[in-house]
Protein backbone atom coordinates (compact mmCIF):
# COMPACT_ATOMS: atom_id res chain seq x y z
CA UNK A 1 0.00 0.00 0.00
CA UNK A 2 1.51 3.20 -1.07
CA UNK A 3 2.29 5.77 1.74
CA UNK A 4 -0.40 8.74 0.69
CA UNK A 5 -3.40 5.33 0.89
CA UNK A 6 -1.79 4.14 3.95
CA UNK A 7 -2.26 8.18 6.09
CA UNK A 8 -5.35 8.35 3.89
CA UNK A 9 -6.90 5.43 5.03
CA UNK A 10 -5.40 6.09 8.97
CA UNK A 11 -6.85 8.83 8.80
CA UNK A 12 -10.30 7.69 7.52
CA UNK A 13 -10.76 5.60 10.56
CA UNK A 14 -9.83 7.65 13.27
CA UNK A 15 -12.23 10.12 12.05
CA UNK A 16 -14.86 7.46 11.70
CA UNK A 17 -14.11 6.55 15.52
CA UNK A 18 -13.56 10.00 16.20
CA UNK A 19 -17.30 10.89 14.99
CA UNK A 20 -18.75 8.45 16.37
CA UNK A 21 -17.19 9.27 20.16
CA UNK A 22 -17.79 13.57 19.02
CA UNK A 23 -21.14 12.65 18.38
CA UNK A 24 -21.65 10.71 21.89
CA UNK A 25 -19.95 14.17 23.31
CA UNK A 26 -22.23 16.31 21.79
CA UNK A 27 -24.98 14.30 23.46
CA UNK A 28 -23.59 14.79 26.20
CA UNK A 29 -22.98 18.52 26.44
CA UNK A 30 -27.03 18.58 25.22
CA UNK A 31 -27.97 16.55 28.24
CA UNK A 32 -25.48 18.49 30.59
CA UNK A 33 -27.24 21.93 29.70
CA UNK A 34 -30.55 20.71 29.60
CA UNK A 35 -29.80 19.39 33.20
CA UNK A 36 -27.08 22.19 34.17
CA UNK A 37 -27.59 25.06 32.30
CA UNK A 38 -24.48 27.57 31.64
CA UNK A 39 -24.81 29.19 35.32
CA UNK A 40 -23.53 28.58 38.95
CA UNK A 41 -22.73 24.63 39.31
CA UNK A 42 -21.95 23.98 35.22
CA UNK A 43 -19.24 27.23 35.68
CA UNK A 44 -18.12 25.19 39.06
CA UNK A 45 -17.71 21.22 36.71
CA UNK A 46 -16.09 23.00 33.52
CA UNK A 47 -13.90 24.69 36.00
CA UNK A 48 -12.74 21.81 37.97
CA UNK A 49 -12.23 19.84 34.96
CA UNK A 50 -9.79 22.17 33.98
CA UNK A 51 -7.14 21.08 36.59
CA UNK A 52 -7.35 17.41 35.43
CA UNK A 53 -7.84 18.01 31.76
CA UNK A 54 -4.74 20.24 31.85
CA UNK A 55 -2.75 17.66 33.49
CA UNK A 56 -4.00 14.93 31.00
CA UNK A 57 -2.44 16.86 27.62
CA UNK A 58 0.40 17.73 29.95
CA UNK A 59 1.72 13.35 30.43
CA UNK A 60 -1.16 11.75 27.75
CA UNK A 61 -2.20 13.15 24.44
CA UNK A 62 0.75 16.13 24.30
CA UNK A 63 4.01 14.94 25.32
CA UNK A 64 3.94 11.52 26.17
CA UNK A 65 2.76 10.57 22.48
CA UNK A 66 4.79 12.92 21.17
CA UNK A 67 7.79 11.33 22.76
CA UNK A 68 7.03 7.85 22.79
CA UNK A 69 6.05 6.92 19.67
CA UNK A 70 8.78 7.84 17.53
CA UNK A 71 11.01 6.85 20.07
CA UNK A 72 9.24 3.65 20.10
CA UNK A 73 9.08 3.42 16.61
CA UNK A 74 12.60 3.56 15.74
CA UNK A 75 13.56 1.15 18.65
CA UNK A 76 10.72 -1.33 16.98
CA UNK A 77 12.45 -0.47 13.67
CA UNK A 78 16.62 -0.95 14.43
CA UNK A 79 15.66 -3.35 17.55
CA UNK A 80 13.09 -5.50 17.01
CA UNK A 81 10.35 -6.50 18.58
CA UNK A 82 11.54 -7.92 21.83
CA UNK A 83 13.53 -4.82 22.19
CA UNK A 84 10.16 -2.64 21.29
CA UNK A 85 8.30 -4.39 24.26
CA UNK A 86 10.67 -4.33 26.89
CA UNK A 87 10.85 -0.38 26.15
CA UNK A 88 7.23 -0.42 26.52
CA UNK A 89 6.98 -2.19 29.98
CA UNK A 90 9.54 0.09 31.36
CA UNK A 91 7.57 2.99 30.09
CA UNK A 92 4.37 1.24 31.57
CA UNK A 93 5.99 1.06 35.01
CA UNK A 94 7.32 4.41 34.88
CA UNK A 95 4.23 5.80 33.97
CA UNK A 96 2.15 4.14 36.92
CA UNK A 97 4.46 5.78 39.24
CA UNK A 98 4.68 9.17 38.19
CA UNK A 99 0.82 9.00 37.81
CA UNK A 100 0.17 7.52 41.11
CA UNK A 101 2.23 10.26 42.87
CA UNK A 102 0.92 13.27 41.06
CA UNK A 103 -3.04 12.21 40.58
CA UNK A 104 -2.42 11.86 44.97
CA UNK A 105 -0.88 15.55 45.21
CA UNK A 106 -2.87 17.06 42.57
CA UNK A 107 -6.20 15.89 45.44
CA UNK A 108 -4.26 17.18 47.98
CA UNK A 109 -3.23 20.59 46.19
CA UNK A 110 -6.54 21.31 44.81
CA UNK A 111 -8.06 23.11 47.94
CA UNK A 112 -4.56 25.74 46.85
CA UNK A 113 -4.53 25.73 43.86
CA UNK A 114 -8.26 26.01 42.24
CA UNK A 115 -8.46 29.69 43.96
CA UNK A 116 -5.54 30.81 41.83
CA UNK A 117 -7.68 29.45 38.50
CA UNK A 118 -10.82 30.38 39.46
CA UNK A 119 -10.24 33.52 41.36
CA UNK A 120 -13.61 35.75 40.71
CA UNK A 121 -15.34 32.71 41.66
CA UNK A 122 -14.76 33.73 45.39
CA UNK A 123 -17.43 36.57 44.98
CA UNK A 124 -19.92 33.96 44.55
CA UNK A 125 -20.96 32.34 47.72
CA UNK A 126 -19.93 28.42 47.99
CA UNK A 127 -19.13 28.38 44.30
CA UNK A 128 -15.13 28.09 44.86
CA UNK A 129 -15.92 25.84 47.37
CA UNK A 130 -17.72 23.53 45.04
CA UNK A 131 -15.25 24.13 42.63
CA UNK A 132 -12.26 22.54 44.98
CA UNK A 133 -14.38 19.69 45.67
CA UNK A 134 -15.58 18.69 42.18
CA UNK A 135 -11.73 19.01 40.91
CA UNK A 136 -10.73 16.34 43.80
CA UNK A 137 -13.40 14.21 42.54
CA UNK A 138 -12.14 14.42 38.97
CA UNK A 139 -8.39 13.97 39.90
CA UNK A 140 -8.15 10.23 39.38
CA UNK A 141 -9.38 10.45 35.68
CA UNK A 142 -5.81 11.75 35.08
CA UNK A 143 -4.50 8.39 36.03
CA UNK A 144 -6.58 6.41 33.70
CA UNK A 145 -6.66 8.73 31.06
CA UNK A 146 -2.83 8.79 30.82
CA UNK A 147 -2.42 5.27 30.82
CA UNK A 148 -4.97 5.36 27.73
CA UNK A 149 -2.43 7.63 26.08
CA UNK A 150 0.64 4.84 26.54
CA UNK A 151 -1.10 2.31 25.09
CA UNK A 152 -3.02 4.41 22.04
CA UNK A 153 0.99 5.16 21.14
CA UNK A 154 1.59 1.17 20.89
CA UNK A 155 -1.72 0.25 18.84
CA UNK A 156 -0.93 3.61 16.61
CA UNK A 157 2.33 2.34 15.64
CA UNK A 158 0.99 -1.44 15.31
CA UNK A 159 -1.41 0.72 12.53
CA UNK A 160 -4.27 0.02 15.05
CA UNK A 161 -6.31 3.36 15.49
CA UNK A 162 -10.23 2.34 15.82
CA UNK A 163 -11.04 1.29 19.39
CA UNK A 164 -8.28 4.16 20.60
CA UNK A 165 -9.53 6.89 19.00
CA UNK A 166 -13.34 5.45 19.79
CA UNK A 167 -12.93 5.04 23.36
CA UNK A 168 -14.06 8.53 24.17
CA UNK A 169 -17.13 7.19 23.84
CA UNK A 170 -17.25 4.97 27.22
CA UNK A 171 -16.42 8.50 29.00
CA UNK A 172 -19.37 10.14 27.19
CA UNK A 173 -21.96 7.58 28.19
CA UNK A 174 -20.89 7.66 31.84
CA UNK A 175 -21.16 11.24 31.48
CA UNK A 176 -24.76 10.73 30.19
CA UNK A 177 -26.09 7.94 32.37
CA UNK A 178 -24.77 9.90 35.84
CA UNK A 179 -26.74 12.86 35.41
CA UNK A 180 -29.95 10.80 33.47
CA UNK A 181 -29.95 8.62 36.33
CA UNK A 182 -27.89 9.65 39.67
CA UNK A 183 -27.64 13.69 39.32
CA UNK A 184 -31.55 13.88 41.21
CA UNK A 185 -30.43 11.42 44.23
CA UNK A 186 -27.32 13.48 44.69
CA UNK A 187 -27.15 16.22 47.62
CA UNK A 188 -25.03 18.53 44.52
CA UNK A 189 -26.27 17.37 41.34
CA UNK A 190 -23.74 18.26 39.72
CA UNK A 191 -21.41 16.01 41.61
CA UNK A 192 -22.83 13.17 39.80
CA UNK A 193 -20.83 14.22 36.49
CA UNK A 194 -18.08 14.11 38.49
CA UNK A 195 -18.47 10.53 39.60
CA UNK A 196 -19.00 9.49 35.78
CA UNK A 197 -15.75 11.22 34.41
CA UNK A 198 -13.84 8.89 36.43
CA UNK A 199 -15.98 5.74 35.63
CA UNK A 200 -15.43 6.92 32.21
CA UNK A 201 -11.62 7.30 32.47
CA UNK A 202 -11.91 3.66 33.80
CA UNK A 203 -13.87 2.11 30.65
CA UNK A 204 -11.95 4.06 28.66
CA UNK A 205 -8.52 2.50 29.46
CA UNK A 206 -10.35 -1.21 30.12
CA UNK A 207 -11.33 -0.75 26.69
CA UNK A 208 -8.21 -0.43 24.92
CA UNK A 209 -5.66 -2.50 26.91
CA UNK A 210 -6.84 -6.07 26.01
CA UNK A 211 -5.90 -4.88 22.16
CA UNK A 212 -2.56 -5.28 22.89
CA UNK A 213 -2.58 -9.18 23.15
CA UNK A 214 -3.18 -9.27 19.75
CA UNK A 215 0.15 -7.71 18.41
CA UNK A 216 1.85 -9.76 21.13
CA UNK A 217 2.10 -7.01 23.53
CA UNK A 218 2.08 -7.79 27.70
CA UNK A 219 2.37 -4.34 29.56
CA UNK A 220 3.81 -5.77 33.03
CA UNK A 221 5.61 -2.99 35.27
CA UNK A 222 9.35 -2.33 34.19
CA UNK A 223 11.85 -1.01 36.55
CA UNK A 224 14.69 -0.40 33.95
CA UNK A 225 14.29 3.02 33.76
CA UNK A 226 18.33 3.98 32.41
CA UNK A 227 17.60 1.92 29.10
CA UNK A 228 18.65 4.16 26.42
CA UNK A 229 15.22 4.69 25.20
CA UNK A 230 13.67 4.96 28.21
CA UNK A 231 15.78 7.88 29.04
CA UNK A 232 15.36 9.34 25.27
CA UNK A 233 11.42 9.53 25.57
CA UNK A 234 11.94 11.29 29.24
CA UNK A 235 14.31 14.00 27.30
CA UNK A 236 12.22 14.48 24.59
CA UNK A 237 9.04 14.66 27.50
CA UNK A 238 10.30 17.24 29.59
CA UNK A 239 10.25 20.18 26.56
CA UNK A 240 7.13 18.74 25.30
CA UNK A 241 5.53 18.96 29.15
CA UNK A 242 6.47 22.77 28.95
CA UNK A 243 5.35 22.85 25.28
CA UNK A 244 1.78 21.44 26.07
CA UNK A 245 1.92 23.18 29.47
CA UNK A 246 2.23 26.78 27.75
CA UNK A 247 -0.31 25.82 25.49
CA UNK A 248 -3.31 24.80 28.11
CA UNK A 249 -1.78 27.69 29.81
CA UNK A 250 -3.85 29.33 27.26
CA UNK A 251 -7.12 27.60 28.25
CA UNK A 252 -6.55 28.81 31.87
CA UNK A 253 -5.99 32.07 31.01
CA UNK A 254 -9.03 32.02 29.18
CA UNK A 255 -11.23 30.62 31.86
CA UNK A 256 -9.61 32.73 34.62
CA UNK A 257 -10.27 36.20 32.69
CA UNK A 258 -14.00 34.54 31.99
CA UNK A 259 -14.47 33.95 35.79
CA UNK A 260 -14.66 38.14 36.30
CA UNK A 261 -17.09 38.41 33.50
CA UNK A 262 -20.79 37.86 34.05
CA UNK A 263 -22.11 34.73 35.35
CA UNK A 264 -22.45 32.19 32.69
CA UNK A 265 -19.51 33.42 30.43
CA UNK A 266 -17.37 30.52 31.30
CA UNK A 267 -20.29 28.38 30.64
CA UNK A 268 -20.83 29.87 27.23
CA UNK A 269 -17.27 29.38 26.24
CA UNK A 270 -17.33 25.78 26.95
CA UNK A 271 -20.43 24.59 25.31
CA UNK A 272 -18.69 26.97 21.99
CA UNK A 273 -15.55 25.42 22.23
CA UNK A 274 -17.10 21.88 22.12
CA UNK A 275 -18.72 22.42 19.11
CA UNK A 276 -15.67 24.27 17.84
CA UNK A 277 -13.55 20.81 18.52
CA UNK A 278 -16.39 18.91 16.76
CA UNK A 279 -14.94 18.95 13.46
CA UNK A 280 -11.33 19.45 14.54
CA UNK A 281 -11.51 16.34 16.85
CA UNK A 282 -12.81 14.46 13.48
CA UNK A 283 -10.26 15.71 11.03
CA UNK A 284 -7.55 18.06 12.61
CA UNK A 285 -6.54 15.33 15.47
CA UNK A 286 -7.29 12.25 13.41
CA UNK A 287 -5.13 13.63 10.12
CA UNK A 288 -2.66 14.58 12.73
CA UNK A 289 -2.31 11.39 14.65
CA UNK A 290 -2.27 9.63 11.20
CA UNK A 291 0.72 11.13 10.14
CA UNK A 292 2.79 11.06 12.94
CA UNK A 293 4.12 7.61 12.77
CA UNK A 294 4.94 8.39 9.23
CA UNK A 295 7.24 11.29 9.56
CA UNK A 296 9.01 9.55 12.48
CA UNK A 297 9.70 6.93 9.87
CA UNK A 298 11.11 9.18 7.31
CA UNK A 299 13.02 10.76 9.77
CA UNK A 300 14.40 7.63 11.32
CA UNK A 301 15.48 7.04 7.48
CA UNK A 302 16.83 10.61 7.39
CA UNK A 303 14.41 10.68 3.86
CA UNK A 304 14.21 14.56 3.84
CA UNK A 305 11.79 14.22 0.92
CA UNK A 306 9.56 11.89 1.90
CA UNK A 307 8.72 13.72 5.24
CA UNK A 308 8.03 17.01 3.31
CA UNK A 309 6.18 14.93 0.84
CA UNK A 310 3.76 13.70 3.80
CA UNK A 311 3.93 17.30 5.07
CA UNK A 312 2.62 18.72 1.83
CA UNK A 313 -0.42 16.06 2.06
CA UNK A 314 -1.34 16.19 5.70
CA UNK A 315 -1.69 20.24 5.08
CA UNK A 316 -3.13 19.73 2.18
CA UNK A 317 -5.79 18.01 3.98
CA UNK A 318 -6.42 20.13 6.05
CA UNK A 319 -7.13 23.20 3.96
CA UNK A 320 -9.26 21.23 1.81
CA UNK A 321 -11.45 20.20 5.16
CA UNK A 322 -11.06 23.08 7.76
CA UNK A 323 -12.13 25.90 5.21
CA UNK A 324 -15.61 24.74 4.47
CA UNK A 325 -15.87 23.74 8.47
CA UNK A 326 -14.97 26.61 9.89
CA UNK A 327 -17.27 28.49 7.33
CA UNK A 328 -20.25 25.99 8.19
CA UNK A 329 -19.84 26.69 12.16
CA UNK A 330 -19.43 30.73 11.27
CA UNK A 331 -23.07 29.96 9.68
CA UNK A 332 -24.68 27.71 11.60
CA UNK A 333 -23.71 28.61 15.31
CA UNK A 334 -27.00 29.98 15.81
CA UNK A 335 -28.72 27.28 14.64
CA UNK A 336 -27.04 24.52 15.80
CA UNK A 337 -27.52 25.67 19.56
CA UNK A 338 -30.92 26.60 19.05
CA UNK A 339 -31.63 23.26 17.67
CA UNK A 340 -29.51 20.82 19.90
CA UNK A 341 -29.51 23.04 23.07
CA UNK A 342 -32.31 25.24 23.68
CA UNK A 343 -34.35 23.40 26.30
CA UNK A 344 -34.76 22.89 30.03
CA UNK A 345 -32.13 25.40 31.98
CA UNK A 346 -30.41 26.34 28.36
CA UNK A 347 -32.77 29.58 27.41
CA UNK A 348 -32.87 31.95 24.26
CA UNK A 349 -29.65 33.93 26.00
CA UNK A 350 -27.56 31.33 26.19
CA UNK A 351 -28.07 30.31 22.88
CA UNK A 352 -27.30 33.84 21.58
CA UNK A 353 -24.25 34.47 23.87
CA UNK A 354 -22.64 31.04 22.71
CA UNK A 355 -23.51 31.30 19.09
CA UNK A 356 -21.27 34.65 19.17
CA UNK A 357 -18.43 33.03 21.03
CA UNK A 358 -18.40 30.02 18.34
CA UNK A 359 -18.24 32.75 15.31
CA UNK A 360 -15.04 34.23 16.92
CA UNK A 361 -13.86 30.88 17.39
CA UNK A 362 -14.77 29.34 13.73
CA UNK A 363 -11.84 30.90 11.68
CA UNK A 364 -9.32 29.63 14.00
CA UNK A 365 -10.14 26.00 13.40
CA UNK A 366 -7.99 26.46 9.93
CA UNK A 367 -5.04 27.91 11.87
CA UNK A 368 -4.92 24.98 14.55
CA UNK A 369 -5.45 22.59 11.81
CA UNK A 370 -2.14 23.61 10.50
CA UNK A 371 -0.63 24.15 13.65
CA UNK A 372 -1.07 19.98 14.50
CA UNK A 373 0.01 18.79 11.07
CA UNK A 374 3.40 21.26 11.52
CA UNK A 375 3.82 20.15 14.90
CA UNK A 376 4.47 16.21 14.39
CA UNK A 377 7.55 17.26 11.79
CA UNK A 378 9.34 18.52 14.92
CA UNK A 379 8.36 15.76 16.92
CA UNK A 380 9.15 13.30 14.17
CA UNK A 381 12.78 14.57 14.43
CA UNK A 382 12.74 14.28 18.00
CA UNK A 383 12.90 18.23 18.30
CA UNK A 384 10.12 19.00 21.03
CA UNK A 385 12.04 22.22 22.30
CA UNK A 386 11.07 24.54 19.41
CA UNK A 387 7.24 24.26 19.35
CA UNK A 388 8.20 25.68 23.13
CA UNK A 389 9.22 28.94 22.36
CA UNK A 390 6.61 29.30 19.57
CA UNK A 391 4.25 28.21 22.41
CA UNK A 392 5.52 30.53 25.05
CA UNK A 393 4.90 33.50 22.88
CA UNK A 394 2.05 32.43 21.32
CA UNK A 395 0.46 32.39 25.06
CA UNK A 396 1.77 35.83 25.44
CA UNK A 397 -0.49 36.94 22.17
CA UNK A 398 -3.33 34.91 23.96
CA UNK A 399 -3.20 36.84 27.28
CA UNK A 400 -2.88 40.21 25.98
CA UNK A 401 -5.17 40.04 23.36
CA UNK A 402 -7.74 38.39 26.00
CA UNK A 403 -7.04 41.50 28.59
CA UNK A 404 -7.70 43.99 25.78
CA UNK A 405 -10.76 42.12 23.66
CA UNK A 406 -12.73 41.44 26.72
CA UNK A 407 -12.60 44.91 28.04
CA UNK A 408 -15.10 45.88 24.87
CA UNK A 409 -16.69 42.65 24.02
CA UNK A 410 -16.85 40.00 26.95
CA UNK A 411 -16.36 36.53 26.46
CA UNK A 412 -16.71 36.99 22.59
CA UNK A 413 -13.65 39.10 23.11
CA UNK A 414 -12.07 36.28 25.04
CA UNK A 415 -12.23 33.71 22.03
CA UNK A 416 -11.57 36.02 19.64
CA UNK A 417 -8.22 36.19 21.43
CA UNK A 418 -8.02 32.39 20.94
CA UNK A 419 -8.46 32.67 17.46
CA UNK A 420 -5.50 35.54 16.84
CA UNK A 421 -3.19 33.46 19.28
CA UNK A 422 -3.85 30.03 16.99
CA UNK A 423 -2.77 32.59 13.70
CA UNK A 424 0.36 32.73 15.13
CA UNK A 425 1.00 29.80 16.29
CA UNK A 426 0.18 28.71 12.44
CA UNK A 427 2.35 31.44 10.98
CA UNK A 428 5.71 31.15 13.49
CA UNK A 429 5.40 26.97 13.50
CA UNK A 430 5.93 27.38 9.26
CA UNK A 431 8.56 30.21 9.57
CA UNK A 432 10.87 28.15 11.91
CA UNK A 433 10.30 25.11 10.10
CA UNK A 434 11.23 26.81 7.05
CA UNK A 435 14.55 28.05 8.17
CA UNK A 436 15.36 24.58 9.66
CA UNK A 437 14.18 22.49 6.96
CA UNK A 438 14.97 25.14 4.09
CA UNK A 439 12.12 25.31 1.04
CA UNK A 440 9.06 23.52 1.89
CA UNK A 441 7.44 23.52 -1.49
CA UNK A 442 4.32 25.25 -0.01
CA UNK A 443 3.80 26.98 -3.04
CA UNK A 444 0.77 24.90 -4.67
CA UNK A 445 -0.59 24.28 -1.22
CA UNK A 446 -1.60 28.58 -1.64
CA UNK A 447 -3.29 27.68 -5.12
CA UNK A 448 -4.83 25.14 -3.45
CA UNK A 449 -5.83 27.48 -0.70
CA UNK A 450 -7.04 29.83 -3.02
CA UNK A 451 -9.29 27.47 -4.58
CA UNK A 452 -11.12 25.61 -1.86
CA UNK A 453 -11.83 29.33 -0.20
CA UNK A 454 -13.19 29.85 -3.50
CA UNK A 455 -15.35 26.90 -2.99
CA UNK A 456 -16.16 27.53 0.43
CA UNK A 457 -17.41 30.96 -0.25
CA UNK A 458 -19.47 29.38 -3.03
CA UNK A 459 -20.92 26.88 0.04
CA UNK A 460 -21.77 29.57 2.24
CA UNK A 461 -23.67 31.34 -0.13
CA UNK A 462 -26.00 28.16 -0.65
CA UNK A 463 -26.03 27.64 3.30
CA UNK A 464 -27.43 31.02 4.13
CA UNK A 465 -29.73 31.29 1.86
CA UNK A 466 -31.39 27.51 2.81
CA UNK A 467 -31.18 28.86 6.75
CA UNK A 468 -33.26 31.51 6.35
CA UNK A 469 -36.09 29.20 6.07
CA UNK A 470 -35.98 28.21 9.44
CA UNK A 471 -36.81 29.99 12.71
CA UNK A 472 -34.36 29.63 15.01
CA UNK A 473 -36.17 31.45 17.66
CA UNK A 474 -38.58 28.33 18.18
CA UNK A 475 -35.68 26.40 19.33
CA UNK A 476 -35.99 22.83 18.84
CA UNK A 477 -38.72 21.71 16.09
CA UNK A 478 -38.55 18.97 13.53
CA UNK A 479 -39.10 21.97 10.95
CA UNK A 480 -36.01 23.19 12.20
CA UNK A 481 -34.31 19.86 12.03
CA UNK A 482 -34.82 19.10 8.56
CA UNK A 483 -33.95 23.08 7.34
CA UNK A 484 -30.46 22.31 9.23
CA UNK A 485 -29.60 18.97 7.92
CA UNK A 486 -30.56 19.92 4.32
CA UNK A 487 -28.40 22.97 4.51
CA UNK A 488 -25.37 21.00 5.86
CA UNK A 489 -25.93 18.48 3.20
CA UNK A 490 -26.63 20.97 0.60
CA UNK A 491 -23.63 23.04 1.36
CA UNK A 492 -21.36 19.93 1.31
CA UNK A 493 -22.31 18.86 -2.00
CA UNK A 494 -21.73 22.27 -3.22
CA UNK A 495 -18.28 22.38 -1.68
CA UNK A 496 -17.77 19.20 -3.54
CA UNK A 497 -19.06 20.46 -6.96
CA UNK A 498 -17.29 23.68 -7.02
CA UNK A 499 -13.95 21.74 -5.94
CA UNK A 500 -13.93 19.57 -8.71
CA UNK A 501 -14.92 22.85 -11.25
CA UNK A 502 -11.97 25.04 -9.68
CA UNK A 503 -9.93 22.02 -10.62
CA UNK A 504 -8.90 20.82 -6.73
CA UNK A 505 -6.99 17.11 -7.78
CA UNK A 506 -7.17 16.22 -4.50
CA UNK A 507 -10.75 15.77 -4.41
CA UNK A 508 -10.15 13.49 -7.33
CA UNK A 509 -7.37 11.91 -5.44
CA UNK A 510 -8.83 10.92 -2.37
CA UNK A 511 -11.87 9.11 -4.16
CA UNK A 512 -9.56 6.90 -5.87
CA UNK A 513 -7.33 6.14 -2.75
CA UNK A 514 -10.48 5.60 -1.01
CA UNK A 515 -11.74 2.83 -3.53
CA UNK A 516 -8.10 1.25 -3.46
CA UNK A 517 -6.77 2.74 -6.94
CA UNK A 518 -3.81 4.56 -7.60
CA UNK A 519 -4.09 8.19 -7.41
CA UNK A 520 -3.42 11.06 -10.50
CA UNK A 521 -0.09 12.92 -9.65
CA UNK A 522 -1.17 16.16 -8.59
Amino acid sequence: MSEKKHLTLAAAVLALATLLSRCAGLIRDVVIAAFFGAGYGADAFFMAFTLPNLLRRFFAEGSLTAAFVPTFSAVRQQQGEAQAHHVACQCWGLLLLVMALVTAVGILLAPMVVPLVAAGFGTVAGKLELTVRLTQLMFPYLFFVSLLALVTGILNVYGHYFVPALSPVMLNAAMILAALLFSSRMAVPIEALAWGVVVGGLLQLGMSLPLLRRYGVRLRPGWDWRNPAVVRITRLMLPGVVGVAIYQINVVVTRLLSSFLAEGSLSYLYYSQRLFEFPQGIFVVSIAQAVLPSLSRHAVADDRSALLDDLRYGLSLILLITLPAAAGLLLCAKPLFSLLFMQGAFDAKAVHQTALALMAYAPGLVFVGLSRVLVPVFYARQNTRTPVWISFWTLLVNAIAGLLLMRGYGHVGLALALTLSALFNALALGWVLRRQLGPLGLRPLFWLGVKASGAAAGMAFVVFWLLQQGDWLAGQTWRNGLVLLGAVGSGGLAYLLLCRLLGVALVRDLGMLLRRRRPAGR
